[in-house]
């Protein structure tokens, strides 16, 4: 692979992450030395854009065309390949109501959920819960309900990221901690905890706040914690495997005071901000972020 095209940018509601993301790894890919990168900002949803003679396609898109398996498919028609997973992983963990139907057939221990549509009164599940468009990321249009009088804003602001015939999440808010494992090509790296302010990790907590905290389960004292990253790394990958996963993929959890861990949903194409978590584990394993962003891209693959 020598031409290699960092895909950013797109027109969901994660562009400007997005375009961050794609412009640190487009410049760390370049710091090595070994590749042509060319950064392509996609304002529309084809390849159009596109130079002939692309080796590889670096993903760094976030939300919509870029993570449901669509520029995915586009890929696999130019026989490009690709970092993250397929058309049809990614399509299901796009979709968080595909994911928990998909994480339950496996037996992978995932929160309580529910359905809610426009004109749903109170939440159908017991109280804290949280509401979440199902196809959007990066905490967009995601409330916490802790009041019933909280209930119409989340469910507003869930459906002002999507189209009303669609139902929105309902999930059940576990109280406890929340972790996230990164997995690449089937191997969990070290556990980072996500300690946010007021307990709530939600846009300005992962994008902006300079007070959320990450630290690596494995520097902790307590021995349990360290029992805890081998259950979350097996976790990480069964969650991986059953919704069919390849390359890079970020799997978020909570876990509850009693240890019972809980997979919230999966990122097939995990941020590359200063903020982000993929990059910090990789780092961990004694790569630079430039090697990182490498590792990921030799597994760039199309469907077969």
């Amino acid at each position: 692979m020598k031409k290699i095209a960092v895909l950013m940018g797109g027109k969901s509601s994660e562009r400007a992450v997005s375009l961050n993301s794609g412009k640190n790894v487009a410049e760390a890919l370049a710091s090595l030395g070994t590749y042509e990168v060319v950064p392509i900002d996609l304002t529309e949803e084809n390849l159009d854009t596109l130079p002939d003679g692309v080796d590889a396609a670096y993903i760094a898109l976030h939300g919509g065309w870029g993570e449901n398996g669509g520029v995915q498919a586009a890929l696999n028609a130019r026989k490009i390949p690709y970092t993250g997973p397929g058309v049809k992983a990614s399509q299901i963990a796009m979709d968080k109501l595909k994911t928990k139907l998909v994480l339950e057939m496996k037996n992978v221990p995932t929160a309580k959920w529910d359905l809610a549509h426009p004109d749903t009164a109170k939440s159908p599940l017991p109280l804290p819960v949280v509401v979440k468009p199902p196809c959007d990321g990066s905490s967009v249009g995601i409330s916490k309900v802790s009041s019933e009088a909280d209930w119409p804003k989340a469910l507003a602001a869930a459906y002002a990221c999507q189209a009303a015939e669609r139902p929105v999440l309902v999930e059940e808010f576990v109280p406890g901690r929340e972790f996230t494992v990164a997995v690449v090509d089937g191997e969990a790296w070290p556990v980072i905890e996500i300690v946010a302010k007021g307990g709530w990790y939600g846009y300005e907590e992962k994008y902006t706040s300079e007070e959320t905290r990450y630290p690596f389960l494995a520097d902790s004292a307590d021995s349990a914690d360290r029992a805890l990253e081998a259950k979350l790394q097996k976790l990480a990958v069964e969650a991986y495997e059953a919704v069919g996963c390849r390359g890079v993929t970020r799997v978020d959890f909570r876990v509850s005071p009693l240890g019972r861990c809980y997979v919230l949903e999966l990122n097939t194409s995990p941020g590359f901000t200063s903020h982000s978590l993929v990059p910090k584990a990789g780092m961990r394993t004694g790569l630079t972020f430039a090697q990182v962003c490498d590792r990921i891209l030799h597994s760039a693959a199309i469907d077969r």
